[in-house]
């Protein structure tokens, strides 16, 4: 029974080794089973086979161009007369196979590639590539640069997109095209496989992204004017116009930030302007001259704002001046100031709306042309112990307290008097020369850049310079005498003197029906007419 046995177990073992080595040598020439070569079937197929199926696939292959908006296209093999090369590949791959190590094959699947050779006319490939849609001329839009929005209120800048168009790169085209079909690639996508025109700025250019943040730093700067009770704003929306974008920098107009600065100045300078000045005496004089007032220093200005516009701060201050003065408004000159009224020769010191002293000056020497100017002035600086010059003298004084150029205010120790009509003939070079003690107080409460009002009010004069007055012009008319056609100078500067005095001065003049009487014979004289003297009445 056990010899049975061996020999039936032999027997089956040597069917089995016959099935073995016929599989193995089956397989010499064969591919294993549940073998595929880049997806087709192989298993149990000879080298011939399995090209007869690659070249079947190649026969059915077509690549697919996937194009901007959404278009495809497809190019057949047949189009271009594709066909596979074979030079021992699938030999090769066969040759790599173990032949004896089948039965792990029953289990065990392959997968394996092949390097494919395939070949296409080219002409045939130029011909189809020129009659793809995407290649038409009307079919292609040029590229647009990614470029910067207007700026918007509220919102800034922003990226406008590029508009990456559909123009073809036809040489990366062809270079993508090539190495698709070499490779039997299905889908080809033209953009990722930069098949297009590209534009020179796209929507992720660092260079444009960094500008247009740079950009909206700019315009989320805010800078408040403050002029007391008043404000400016300056925003991103007059900002906005000021700048632009070259190279990815941001370019300031300084000449538009120039005018903006002069808009404020013209706006809130009040240096060189008219002003409405109470007087102590209950009148409103008009001092059209002087330099005291706000201005606002042009070029510093624009300087400081070239400095802040990039920060993207909230900014509240003061225009940088060149000059203050004592409050915003119609009053700059505030409730502090010296009051100076050359026709009444009398000055008045304020101090926070208090008035701390008056008293009489004299002013410039109006005989000798050095009257005193009208205007509104700051003090310039001050000092003790100065030696005032001049072409013709060297004067020290105690206290000087400059405010228009050389004019200034200081004491006179030299003079046993002041105020009435000592200026018309016997006046200063300009100064206003005080008494010491006036000097010494004004002296200490003043400063540089304190308001100095010095106006004319007809009327102010002193009675007795009022009287001297009359008197030099009664003297005038007594000396025309017999009326001729030179008698006119004299005529109108009578006139002309009488008409500038005060009301209350007007009666000192005695003799002015002497003078209405000289104009009526000057003027038969200027008509051709012989003067006849009014036949007297007894």
């Amino acid at each position: 029974m056990k010899k049975k046995i061996g020999i039936g177990l032999g027997i089956v073992l040597a069917i089995l080794l016959v099935v073995y080595i016929g599989f193995a040598i089956f397989f010499q020439s064969h591919f294993f089973f549940q073998t595929t070569i880049d997806g087709i079937e192989a298993g149990g197929c000879a080298v011939g086979t399995v090209e007869d199926r690659v070249r079947e696939e190649i026969e059915s292959y077509a690549l697919t161009l996937i194009e901007r908006e959404n278009a495809t296209e497809t190019i057949t093999a047949d189009s271009i007369q594709m066909e596979p090369i074979f030079n021992g590949e699938i030999d090769q791959l066969l040759a790599g196979q173990n032949g004896f190590a089948w039965p792990k094959s029953l289990y065990q699947s392959q997968e394996l590639t092949l390097a494919k050779t395939v070949a296409y006319d080219e002409e045939a490939l130029e011909e189809t590539i020129g009659d793809l849609s995407c290649m038409q001329p009307a079919n292609q839009r040029e590229p647009v640069d990614a470029t910067v929005s207007p700026y918007v209120s509220g919102e800034g800048y922003s990226l406008v997109c590029a508009d990456y168009g559909t123009k073809i790169d036809e040489n990366a085209l062809m270079s993508a095209l090539e190495e698709a079909l070499d490779s039997l690639t299905e889908d080809l996508d033209l953009a990722e496989s930069g098949c297009y025109v590209q534009p020179s700025v796209g929507d992720d250019d660092e260079t444009l992204l960094a500008m247009i943040d740079q950009l909206n730093r700019y315009v989320s700067t805010t800078v408040t004017y403050e002029f007391d009770d008043e404000t400016e704003v300056l925003d991103g929306g007059m900002i906005s116009t000021w700048l632009t974008g070259q190279d990815g920098e941001v370019l300031v107009d300084e000449e538009a930030v120039l005018e903006f600065v002069k808009g404020l100045a013209r706006t809130y300078n009040t240096a060189y302007q008219p002003k409405e000045f109470e007087t102590s005496y209950g009148q409103t004089v008009t001092i059209s001259n002087g330099f005291y007032g706000w201005r606002i220093d042009n070029s510093a200005e624009v300087e400081q704002l070239l400095d802040e516009l990039p920060t993207g701060e909230q900014i509240v201050r003061e225009p940088v001046y060149m000059q203050t003065a004592n409050s915003h408004g119609e009053h700059d000159y505030g409730d502090s100031y010296v009051e100076i009224n050359l026709t009444a020769q009398h000055l008045f010191l304020y101090k926070d709306g208090k008035k701390i002293l008056d008293t009489d000056f004299v002013s410039g020497n109006l005989a000798n042309g050095h009257g005193t100017p009208t205007g509104a002035f700051g003090v310039t600086y001050k000092t003790t112990n100065a030696v005032l010059r001049g072409e013709d003298y060297a004067t020290p004084v105690n206290y000087w307290m400059p405010f228009n150029g050389d004019v200034g205010m200081h004491d006179a120790t030299w003079r046993g008097s002041f105020g009435g009509g000592i200026y018309k003939t016997n006046g200063s070079h300009g100064c206003i020369n005080l008494p010491l003690s006036a000097a010494k107080t004004i002296y200490q409460y003043i400063d540089k850049g304190y308001a100095v009002m010095v106006y004319t009010l007809p009327g102010t004069e002193s009675p007795a310079v009022q009287q001297q007055d009359a008197a030099y012009i009664v003297d005038l008319i007594n000396s025309i005498g017999y009326v001729t056609l030179e008698s006119e100078p004299v005529i109108t500067t009578a006139r002309n003197l009488y008409n500038a005095l005060p009301d209350t001065a007007k009666g000192y003049v005695t003799n002015y029906d002497v003078l209405v009487a000289d104009e009526a014979a000057l003027a038969q004289l200027k008509a051709g007419q012989a003067w006849q003297p009014e036949a007297p009445q007894w």
